[in-house]
């Protein structure tokens, strides 16, 4: 991660403001306000974002490689087509937050809240949640393939054609989720809800290991009675 050369903390900041503060290199922001702000295409790389309020702020197209967001509140902000390749969130709440188009590669997202955030066509590759609230989040066709997915909310989201394969789930949920066409061989989900199910969605874990508490919460939600 790069570290800033400057820190800018307790101001209400516009895009010019940004584009004179990048000549001196990449700036830490601290308590800094950008709501609803313009930020499309800057250049950001290495920037650090903590504590920032970032409701509706516009980052489409915008160069993010290497950034860090703490405890950011950027509710309905746009990234859509951003490059946040090694971005790291942490504690941030990005609920309704556009990543459509955006790459992600070896973006990191921890003890964030992402719920309804559209992921559409993101380039995710080595993409990573913990403790993250996923609760109906656009995620179709992402590759969570052998990862060990810790106390992630995925319920009411849209999984479809995503790749679980040997993921192991700890304290997650995929209650309700839209799980059509998504591939679960050899995947460990004795640590996730699995509630809501229905009978179409039980064909996609075919091959992963369930507990039997589960299959009998399975078999109860498909209307059959266990004697």
């Amino acid at each position: 991660m790069t570290t800033p050369s400057q820190t800018i903390a307790d101001q209400t900041l516009t895009r010019a403001d940004l584009e004179r503060l990048r000549a001196a290199g990449p700036a830490h922001l601290l308590s800094c306000d950008l709501t609803g702000e313009d930020l499309t295409r800057l250049d950001l790389s290495g920037w650090r974002f903590e504590r920032c309020q970032l409701g509706r702020t516009d980052f489409t197209g915008a160069v993010l490689e290497r950034t860090a967001w703490q405890s950011c509140r950027a509710g309905f902000a746009s990234f859509v087509g951003s490059d946040l390749s090694d971005a790291v969130f942490r504690a941030s709440d990005c609920n309704n937050a556009a990543f459509r188009r955006a790459a992600l590669t070896s973006a990191r997202f921890a003890g964030c809240k992402l719920t309804g955030a559209d992921l559409t066509d993101a380039r995710a590759m080595d993409l990573a949640f913990e403790e993250t609230l996923l609760i109906d989040a656009k995620l179709v066709g992402l590759s969570f393939r052998q990862q060990v997915l810790e106390r992630i909310d995925f319920s009411q989201a849209d999984l479809r054609k995503c790749d679980f394969r040997a993921a192991t789930f700890n304290g997650c949920s995929l209650r309700d989720a839209n799980v059509a066409g998504a591939r679960f061989d050899g995947a460990d989900l004795r640590g996730a809800d699995l509630g809501g199910l229905r009978l179409v969605d039980a064909r996609q874990f075919r091959g992963a290991t369930i507990s039997r508490e589960q299959a009998g919460q399975l078999l109860g939600e498909l209307g059959l009675k266990v004697r």
